[in-house]
């Protein structure tokens, strides 16, 4: 086997190896989106609560439970798509851990399509990238000049 040729085979592992881990990381998503979503389900409290910031990853809420404790969760709200400030909205969170909230009627089904759709991307460019290592491959070595 000469150098261009081990050359190629390197890239078409490394290309597979990230494709795979992407995969992963796809799946991992999906399955903490369901883990989350069980563990408030186990011990649910539902709260109104405010919208302070929106984004299409992020958003930031306050509720006060039965109990008249005030939360700002850390980390956000779960599922925070078409959000905006100033709107108020019924959350789902965990009563032990008042950090995990959700947007009521929000669940991990929500995380397929986005995962899924990184899957099928990261795939497709794969799949181009391997076709064009194979060509490379067949095209052989460039002729040595006399």
């Amino acid at each position: 086997m000469n150098r261009r040729a081990r050359v190629i085979k390197r890239v078409r592992i490394g290309v597979l190896i990230l494709a795979g881990l992407m995969t992963l990381q796809s799946l991992l998503l999906v399955a903490g989106a369901w883990r989350n979503d069980k563990a408030i389900e186990r011990d649910m409290g539902v709260a109104l609560a405010e919208v302070l910031s929106a984004g299409p990853r992020r958003s930031t809420i306050e509720f006060v439970t039965p109990e008249r404790v005030t939360y700002r969760p850390e980390l956000g709200v779960l599922y925070p798509s078409e959000l905006s400030p100033g709107m108020r909205i019924y959350v789902e969170y965990d009563k032990s851990n008042p950090d995990l909230v959700r947007v009521q009627g929000r669940n991990a089904s929500l995380s397929i399509i986005p995962a899924g759709s990184i899957i099928v991307v990261v795939w497709t460019v794969t799949g181009t990238v391997l076709l064009g290592l194979a060509w490379l491959r067949r095209r052989g070595p460039a002729p040595a000049h006399a």
